[in-house]
This record gives C-alpha cells, structure tokens and sequence, in this order.
C-alpha cells in the first residue's frame, strides 16, 4: 500500500490529507490519529465549548470529505519510526510509507509542582475541554496561571459565565512575548472591566493543599483560594517520536526549507516543524491554525511535482478575549519601532524594522489587519502619517 503517512489529525494533518488528493496525488493517503473524533478545529475549545454544556466539537471538515479524496482515517499511536526501512509502527503492526509526515503537534506544559492534582486542568485538544468542563460545574473561583492567548481567552470566557476568576502571570504585563505594551493595557482593562483579577509580575511561592486537590496559590501577598486552577503557560512540540527516530530536533523538528526532515522521506509540518523563517532570518517554530494548513498545502504541492519552491508564507494569528478580537500579521521579532493609531474603539499597531514594515496588531479593526496581510507580502511599508490615519487611508496607498 505505502504511499503517503500522515502522523496527526490536528489542523495540518488533515489539510494535507485532502490536499494532497486535490493536488493530483495518486498514491494512498493514511491519516493516523490517537483520537476517535473527526478531525476538529481547536480554538472553539477555551471559548464556546466551555461556555455551552452542549456544544460539540466543530469538525475540520465531514468524514465524507476525507471518503471523498480517498484517504484513509486510521486511529492508533504510532510507538516507532524506522526511517531505514520506510515503516512505521502502529499499536504493534507495520505499516510501510513512501513518504511520512510528522504533524504531532505540541503538548502543554505543566508546573511540575501542580503535576496530578486532581483540580489542576490545561486545555489543549478535547479531552481536556472535556474535563475542563465537566470539572467547571463544581467551581466558583477559578485561578488561571499564565497570561498568554489561552489563559486570557478562557478567563473572558469563564468571567462571562459568573465565575470569580483570577489571572495570575509573572512577566510585568499580560502577552508580554506576542504584544505590544499597547495592546496588553487595552486588553488588561478590558479584562477587569469583566470582572477578571489580574495579577501581573506575580511568582507564586507554594501552594496549599487538601489531599489531591489545590486550594490556594502563595505569593508575596498572600494566599489566592481556589476551586480550580487552569495552566495555559505555553507548549513545547511534540518531538519524542521523531528523537526516537533519530530525526533532527532542537525546539521542534529541524527541516529545510521544503519542511524536509533530517531523514530521508521525512517531512514535518504544523506546531512540531521547526523552519526557516523568511521574516526572522532563523528556523522557528510558528504555533498558528494558519501556519498549519498553509504548510500542509505547500507541501501537498511539493508531493505532487507541482511545488519547487521553498515554503514562504505571511504569518498571521488570531485571538479572541471576550469582546475583543486581537489580530496579528507578520512576526516583529526585528522589530526596533513602533507607530500606534488609537481611536478609542480600534487600535492598530504597526511593527517597523528600521523603516520597514514588519508587523501588524489591531483590535477590533479587521480591515486593517487585511491590508497589512497584503502589505507584508508585497513587502510595502505606508508612510507614518498614512498609517496614524486609518484603515481606509492604508487601502488607498495600497491600491493607488
């Protein structure tokens, strides 16, 4: 059979499952997943999904799709790779590749002071929404621990649904790595105006306990009491199978341009892929439902003859926190300035290396994170005053 294996049926793996059909693959296509779902999308999880008793997984796309492209949905865990042979391992059976994919993903962290507790909860795929939920019932004051798109996602989401909820981070401000000190005081007085603590520049210094269960953060100040705690301090790929495999690692899976692996008929795509940057100069890991599916097309592409390029992609992420729906374009690690348009209702700020655009974040102003997509790939930059005017004003040099 061999043809393409896919490892993992997040948002990369199941696009290039379809992909690859409609690029003109003609060999077989087996997707292996741990889970017994539909491939489904994750970002619902640490909003509706925990808000709504009901609410079920939104799947990527209908089984009938994947039927459709002939691929074949296989669930199992892969326990070994054998890059010499072209054979993966599959709960204890063989199963033969041409080409393999690694798109594992990533797994939370946790604090290993926390490890087991039985109130202790991270969210990721939908098991942990699942138990998230399931959990919430039963708790009134919430503590989340991290600051990041998860944490503050999920603290808007519970705040919305009547729980007391603390946010505890340790940088000075809340998004310190992905955001603007702008857009953190925008987003940090939103948050308290829903009823959310927020605890920045927060260590904690112990926990108390009740058996297996948490009930209180110590810090300099004081104890926090709580029925539940949420972790959202990030995710580190999933890299063990490949290690195992002798598959290049350093923070994720190393590959070339083309998202080919260290080994030979190896590729990696998704949150494990660790690739050159054309933005940043460097290999890094992009953690985005974009990045994702972006990849898996291009390679679609590549397997199918029909792609020789590297892949280049503008990067862009979304998060939305109660009211407000952050939109970044582009990556500012370069960055050395910044210009910022405020109206009150919609900011916008623009990332400039020297005098070149290099990244967009707004609020609540789609319109301008559109065009800075389009500015970024045409490698355009406005001049200042046209930036500070508006989204209209940006579209308008655009296109004159």
């Amino acid at each position: 059979m061999s043809g393409v294996v896919i490892i993992g049926a997040g948002h990369a793996g199941s696009q290039l499952a379809v992909s690859l059909r409609a690029e003109g693959y003609a060999g077989a296509v087996t997707l292996i997943d741990a889970s017994d779902a539909l491939p489904y999308h994750k970002p619902p999880l640490s909003k509706t999904f925990l808000k709504d008793p009901t609410a079920l997984p939104q799947p990527l796309r209908a089984a009938a799709a994947y039927e459709a492209a002939g691929v074949l949905r296989r669930r199992g865990i892969v326990t070994a790779i054998d890059t010499a042979a072209r054979v993966v391992t599959v709960d204890g059976e063989a199963l033969g590749y041409d080409d393999l994919i690694l798109a594992t993903g990533a797994r939370n962290r946790m604090l290993p002071e926390l490890q087991g507790a039985e109130n202790v909860h991270s969210l990721r795929d939908l098991a942990d929404a699942e138990r998230l939920r399931a959990a919430l019932a039963g708790a009134d004051r919430v503590t989340v621990i991290g600051g990041g798109f998860i944490g503050l996602e999920s603290a808007a989401a519970l705040a919305g649904m009547g729980k007391s909820v603390t946010v505890l981070e340790a940088a000075p401000r809340v998004l310190a790595r992905v955001a603007a000190p702008e857009t953190s005081a925008r987003v940090q007085a939103v948050l308290a105006g829903l009823g959310v603590i927020l605890r920045t520049g927060f260590m904690a210094q112990g926990y108390r306990r009740d058996g297996a269960r948490v009930t209180a953060v110590t810090g300099a100040e004081g104890e926090i009491p709580c029925d539940l705690i949420l972790v959202g301090i990030g995710a580190a790929a999933d890299t063990a199978l490949a290690r195992a495999s002798g598959i290049a690692c350093n923070q994720g899976i190393l590959t070339d341009g083309h998202l080919r692996t260290s080994a030979p008929h190896v590729w990696a795509i998704g949150d494990v892929a660790e690739t050159p940057h054309w933005q940043a100069d460097a290999a890094l890991r992009v953690e985005s439902v974009q990045n994702a599916t972006d990849q898996a097309r291009h390679l679609a592409r590549t397997l199918s003859g029909a792609e020789t390029d590297p892949f280049r992609s503008v990067p862009w992420f979304w998060s939305d926190i109660g009211p407000l729906k952050l939109q970044i374009a582009g990556l500012s690690v370069k960055a050395d300035r910044r210009v910022v348009r405020d109206d009150g209702a919609r900011l916008a700020v623009f990332h400039l290396a020297g005098n070149r655009l290099v990244s967009l974040e707004s609020l609540n102003s789609p319109a301008d994170h559109m065009i800075a997509r389009q500015l970024l790939e045409a490698g355009r930059t406005p001049p200042e005053a046209v930036m500070q005017d508006s989204p209209a004003a940006l579209k308008a040099w655009l296109q004159g």
